[in-house]
């Protein structure tokens, strides 16, 4: 349907701007075939993309009465930040609505539909499901698996060296690949990293190569409240949610000075005399529970390995320069396995060339997937 296939492209391109809000696209077509109006969901709070789509219309001076909407996602029916876009349709004399999935939002789920369907209106559902579907996994992992979809970014020599043994890594890909991970840090809702990469790199974790209309939030796993005051991430204006296990009052207050949340959520000691970690599974869960839908982790090899040992992690976004480092970093420190068949499953997704560099998208096979 070449409708849905607009739709879905005027959802793409709000990829950045929606969270966390599904990214959503409407067109809206009279009895004749012609395209009267069409929109994309906006900032959180502003009209969904039913409402622009109608807006479109009018201001065009089109009427709406018996047309079909194209939309990638179900109409809400409920009011939240903003009203019921069911109801809009409704009252725009809307006749069809062909949508290509059901919300998972436990307050829509089916309900929009049905509220169509009790106010006359045909609905179809299923077309662009698949494409609708990738384009908000963080939205609907958030919804039926109350975790963020975790993506882990590694930029590596061919080898899987992402640093040398003195810890120099700036830079091991080229600019086209920075930029383009900075695109990927464009559209999740908040970029993860460790206390180790804080106090050895000191990054931004900004996103500055590409133009945005909004920062994703910055989440810091750091145990003992190690970041420092004076550190680079507090320079951009967005939250940072700092997740400890160990309580010093002296240091939280101090990061709560600048803005920042502390978070403490101890995990189960381990060795004896050890002190407790942060609680990876349950800083998802609050993550979620804070809107969270695409977490995107810029990480070291401690921190990657311990996402992935817990079975946290959905795919993996991984740069490979044409360069052969020999001793250095990995990627992560996942392991030693006993057996091959220990490993963690991927499956392309896709192999694709960023410059001089080659760019990996690898999604987890066995990861409980919603």
């Amino acid at each position: 349907m070449p409708h849905i296939a607009t739709a879905l492209q005027l959802a793409e391109s709000v990829l950045w701007l929606t969270s966390p809000n599904p990214r959503v696209g409407c067109v809206l077509v009279n009895a004749q075939g012609q395209v009267i109006g069409q929109g994309s969901t906006q900032r959180a709070g502003g009209p969904h993309a039913e409402v622009v789509a109608l807006r479109n219309a009018q201001a065009q001076g089109r009427s709406t009465q018996g047309a079909t909407a194209y939309v990638t996602l179900e109409p809400c029916s409920h009011q939240g930040r903003t009203a019921p876009c069911c109801d809009a349709l409704i009252h725009a004399g809307i006749s069809h609505v062909v949508a290509s999935l059901q919300d998972p939002n436990p307050q829509v789920a089916g309900k929009g539909f049905g509220k169509l369907r009790d106010a006359g209106i045909r609905v179809t559902v299923g077309p662009g499901a698949a494409q609708s579907r990738e384009l908000n996994l963080g939205f609907f992992s958030r919804m039926a698996r109350k975790t963020p979809w975790v993506r882990i970014k590694a930029a590596a020599s061919l080898d899987g060296i992402t640093a040398l043994p003195n810890g120099q890594s700036q830079w091991i890909t080229g600019p086209q690949a920075r930029a383009d991970g900075h695109a990927w840090r464009a559209r999740a809702c908040a970029v993860l990293t460790g206390i180790g990469t804080v106090l050895q790199d000191n990054p931004r974790m900004d996103v500055r190569a590409v133009d945005t209309p909004r920062q994703p939030a910055l989440v810091v796993v750091d145990s003992d409240l190690q970041t420092p005051p004076d550190a680079a991430l507090f320079g951009p204006q967005r939250p940072v949610l700092i997740y400890a296990a160990n309580p010093h009052p002296q240091r939280e207050a101090a990061l709560q000075a600048l803005g920042a949340t502390v978070i403490y959520l101890p995990g189960a000691l381990g060795q004896v005399g050890s002190q407790p970690k942060v609680d990876l599974p349950a800083m998802l869960r609050d993550l979620a529970a804070r809107e969270i839908n695409e977490l995107h982790v810029e990480a070291g090899h401690k921190l990657n390995g311990s996402l992935l040992r817990a079975g946290l992690v959905d795919e993996m976004l991984v740069y490979l320069a044409p360069k052969w480092l020999g001793t250095g970093a990995g990627m992560s420190n996942f392991g030693p396995l006993a057996q091959l068949a220990e490993g963690v499953a991927l499956q392309f997704r896709s192999v694709d060339r960023v410059g001089e560099d080659l760019r990996l998208l690898a999604r987890v096979v066995e990861r409980d997937i919603f």
